[in-house]
């Protein structure tokens, strides 16, 4: 059994689209959106096969982003190598985006950053 995809509430369906296909090389299909309920929504697919739907909902509520919180936390990408990981958490900097862990070598053993997109939504960069 595999995981078909994984699904992400946003504000901005545009830029959250925008943002998975510039940094992360995410290919969005066609836009949908229902007349009847406002929501709208792309699936996002990335080289390996994996699919990220992002959607919005004219009554979509922001949460409080709290770290502490039961449900999904974060979104990793493998990047193929530590000089991969340093580079796009360079050019995410560079570009305004909030670096909440550096790259480094964690615990476990995994290389990996973690940065915020502009709506918070944690991501991790790793190997």
């Amino acid at each position: 059994m595999t995981i078909n995809h994984i699904a992400l509430y946003v504000e901005d369906l545009e830029g959250e689209k925008d943002f998975f296909e510039t940094y992360f090389g995410g290919k969005a299909g066609d836009k949908y959106h229902n007349n009847k309920t406002g929501f709208t929504s792309y699936f996002l697919s990335f080289e390996n096969g994996a699919r990220l739907e992002i959607m919005n909902i004219p009554e979509l509520k922001k949460r409080e982003n709290k770290l502490n919180l039961t449900g999904y936390v974060h979104i990793a990408f493998n990047t193929g190598s530590k000089e991969n990981v340093n580079s796009l958490t360079e050019r995410l900097r560079t570009d305004g985006f909030t670096i909440t862990s550096e790259p480094r070598t964690t615990g476990d053993g995994y290389y990996e950053s973690v940065i915020k997109d502009k709506e918070g939504n944690l991501i991790e960069i790793t190997i």
